[in-house]
């Protein structure tokens, strides 16, 4: 069985898949896709906010009352949304005639993804993101830190966004 890693910042989508699959057409072995899908984390979030505002001209912090239950329900939200992240990718991949599991998890993505390297065998990692040209430009990227963490081939692509989503991010070709 030839094990192929994805660590994807965001649901794959059909052409995503196609292309993920298509890179391995060459391998006679059974081919299996693990996903991995970062999910924010809601706690660190608040502490981030909260480090930036006794960072600004404000002399005293408001009191956060209740920050557990706030963020703990803020987590469940992010966790569902990774969850269906990864039950969409999945199913792309699936889709195509592959076996595929998945998962998501709010630790650092790189750690995440070593751990689940090391629980099994990989035989490649794909690192799937949307464009981050300053991160790659001083090799910050998760491609780039994961190349110098694990022992296996890890390439890196370009995530695809369908033109409808194009045009509702304000990037989509206007009538000329």
């Amino acid at each position: 069985m030839y094990n192929v890693i994805v660590l994807a910042e965001q649901a794959m989508t059909p052409g995503d898949a196609a292309e993920v699959v298509g890179l391995h057409d060459g391998i006679s072995d059974t081919k299996h896709y693990h996903v991995l899908i970062p999910c924010e984390n809601a706690q660190l979030r608040v502490e981030t906010a909260l480090g930036s505002l006794g960072a600004s001209e404000i002399w005293t912090s408001p009191v956060m009352e209740n920050v557990d239950v706030v963020t703990g329900e803020a987590q469940k939200s992010l966790d569902r949304e990774a969850d269906t992240a990864v039950t969409v990718s999945v199913a792309a991949i699936e889709a195509l005639g592959h076996e595929a599991s998945g998962e998501f998890s709010s630790d650092d993505p790189l750690d995440s993804l070593d751990d689940v390297v090391a629980k099994g065998t990989a035989d490649e990692v794909i690192v799937m993101t949307r464009p981050h040209v300053v991160q790659e430009f001083f090799h910050l990227d998760w491609t780039s830190k994961a190349r110098r963490r694990l022992g296996v081939p890890v390439l890196h692509l370009v995530e695809h966004e369908t033109l409808d989503a194009e045009s509702v991010n304000g990037q989509g070709i206007t009538g000329m």
